[in-house]
């Protein structure tokens, strides 16, 4: 039968692609009614970065969320993504966490999962593939699609076979970045179905405006089932529209038989959504032709955007793109896919802030190199390679051979916090996060990160003031763009602030000579000053035994103590930075005299983290 189905991805790639994954499940459970009634063959609600989100941002259960959308999905099959042996996370978990996974994601209301491997490492699918198999449920096989001089349609093929054998029921090929040409499409999709037999699904984003036409050819040849999304979280990072596709099919043999004028009703319904939620907005959500060289995937670029923002360095994004596919030659030419996208972009973003290459290399890169996240397509730059790791051992088995079951040890960890194996999970997937959550879920302190109030002309006038970060100014004649970074800590007179001008950053110091009265949310006139310094709060580095951390983030582990003799190169630190974690090392040989961080902080590089007296 000719007739293409249609997944529909608003509850999970949709708003992961443009308004970095915010958006809670008190908006979708609304709507359930309508996309219950379409006839689309599935709906991807789950998976993703949206487990991360929900923990980390929403302060939501994820399990509970997949618990009310499947009730308040009856008709509609719900699809997830799944990272093979990396679940949700962002590393490899051992056999048992996997098949636990699986089964209470199946028994929660999965009823399709999409499993990949961010590597196309066929090694680490096995298991997910068996255990989804051994629930009962639909395991769709993915190959990830991309671009690079080891990558081309046999060896796609060959994956795919691999997959068939594993006993998918289905092949997936997935673009997550947009790279998937109309007639590429057409002959990728001939090849696979003439070596596998499987009905086949097309997953590409339209960043680089190729999607609609890559659909369109790939159900000429053969695919009965695309990704889109409905129109209000279309397009740009996202996918093509629901209701372009379903149009274009239309009194065709490839007619997919759902209505718009109600597919109308609920991307109206993600109209008015969406605006809740500006802040999060992406400045990246039009036609971006440069996808086809940096490759930073749909789901990626919003995020990675957004986290950029948070460290202050928004102005260094097109640096860091063009930083990207530098970093990914290095590393042998991986998918840019999750988690190897985070990794690559992470690390291509400390590259250029920090200003010089692999001056601070995160963990997961070093990880990867070791190959704990599988083997690479092709040749490592071995340079790199010795600098990030040295001479140790690289991993050739499957990875996951390497780790013994974790479950029980799990539960001991996080006993007393955790009321159920879904707990036990979460806490598997982010340990530091999930931790926090946990706890503040049994203080009844969970609280949601806050949405800034919707602003409109009518209320434009009585609506919160917010101070630009970012303007130009005219100083005789000349006019420079100025756009503040980030703030230091302050003394009793001065503050600190780092400061773009044109491009250059500029440490500013800030002497008040007045106080002066600013309106709060409630129109109520308040008083500002600067503040003396706090008991305890971190010194400024002044002295090169000063050890700081590269960009802001969290202390997520203190791995020296006083008293210590370390060597230049040795880590004293583990920051998490945009979600990523990078060792801290120390830059001179001697003995630690102080420690001014501890587990859980937040620091920024103006700060002081320990302090060695030098040999």
């Amino acid at each position: 039968m000719a007739k293409v189905h249609i997944t529909d991805l608003v509850l999970r790639d949709g708003h992961q692609s443009l308004i970095a994954t915010r958006m809670q499940t008190a908006d979708m459970l609304p709507i359930c009614g309508k996309l219950d009634s379409v006839g689309f063959w599935s709906l991807e609600a789950w998976g993703g970065a949206t487990f991360d989100a929900c923990v980390r941002f929403l302060r939501e259960d994820p399990w509970q969320r997949l618990r009310q959308l499947r009730q308040a999905l009856p008709n509609t099959r719900i699809q997830m993504l799944l990272r093979g042996q990396n679940l949700l996370g962002y590393r490899n978990y051992s056999d048992d966490v996997v098949r636990a996974f699986v089964q209470k994601s199946a028994d929660n209301g999965v009823d399709v999962f999409r499993i990949f491997d961010a590597m196309n490492d066929l090694r680490n699918l096995q298991v997910s593939v068996k255990a989804v198999k051994d629930a009962g449920k639909h395991a769709e096989g993915t190959v990830c699609y991309t671009t690079s001089p080891v990558h081309d349609i046999p060896h796609f093929v060959e994956l795919a076979k691999g997959l068939a054998e594993m006993g998918c029921d289905t092949i997936a090929i997935k673009d997550m970045a947009g790279l998937l040409t109309p007639y590429t499409a057409f002959e990728l999709v001939g090849a696979i179905r003439a070596a596998t037999n499987l009905p086949i699904h097309t997953h590409s984003h339209a960043t680089s405006g190729l999607a609609h036409m890559t659909h369109l050819k790939a159900v000429e040849a053969g695919a009965t089932i695309i990704d889109t999304c409905v129109g209000a979280f279309a397009e740009g990072a996202s996918h093509p529209t629901t209701q372009s596709l379903v149009a274009a099919f239309a009194g065709t043999e490839y007619d997919t038989g759902l209505s718009l004028p109600l597919i109308e009703e609920i991307s109206a319904y993600f109209k008015e959504t969406r605006k809740k939620y500006w802040q999060f907005e992406s400045a990246f959500t039009g036609t971006d032709t440069r996808v086809l060289i940096n490759q930073v995937p749909g789901g990626m670029i919003s995020n990675l955007a957004n986290q950029l923002k948070e460290q202050g360095a928004l102005d260094q994004m097109d640096a860091v793109l063009e930083e990207i596919p530098r970093v990914r030659e290095d590393l042998g030419y991986p998918p840019l896919v999750t988690p190897t996208s985070q990794i690559v972009g992470t690390q291509a973003a400390l590259n250029v802030m920090t200003g010089t290459r692999y001056k601070s290399v995160t963990n997961e890169v070093k990880l990867y190199l070791q190959g704990r996240y599988g083997r690479a397509p092709g040749h490592v730059n071995e340079e790199v390679r010795k600098m990030a790791i040295g001479d140790l051992e690289v991993t050739t088995c499957r990875p996951a051979d390497l780790l013994g079951d974790e479950l029980d040890k799990l539960r001991l960890e996080i006993e007393g916090l955790a009321k159920t194996d879904e707990d036990v999970l979460t806490y598997a997937m982010f340990p530091e996060i999930g931790k926090a959550w946990l706890q503040e879920r049994a203080a009844g302190s969970l609280k949601p990160e806050a949405l800034l109030p919707q602003q409109s002309a009518a209320t434009q006038d009585n609506a919160p003031r917010y101070a630009a970060d970012e303007f130009k100014i005219t100083l005789h004649g000349e006019t420079y763009h100025i756009k503040l970074s980030g703030s230091g800590r302050s003394d009793a007179t001065q503050r600190p602030y780092f400061v773009a001008i044109d491009g250059v950053t500029e440490e500013v110091l800030v002497e008040p000579l007045n106080e002066v009265a600013v309106a709060g949310n409630d129109g109520t006139p308040r008083k500002t000053t600067t503040a003396p310094s706090a008991p305890g709060q971190k010194p400024r580095p002044s002295h090169p035994g000063h050890v700081t951390a590269a960009m802001p983030g969290n202390v997520v582990d203190v791995l020296v103590s006083i008293g210590q003799a370390v060597k230049a190169g040795d880590g004293v630190l583990v920051i998490e930075a945009m979600k990523m974690e990078n060792e801290v090392q120390a830059p001179i040989a001697g003995v630690v005299i102080s420690i001014f961080a501890k587990k859980g902080d937040a620091v920024t590089p103006d700060m002081a983290l320990v302090e060695i007296q030098p040999e």
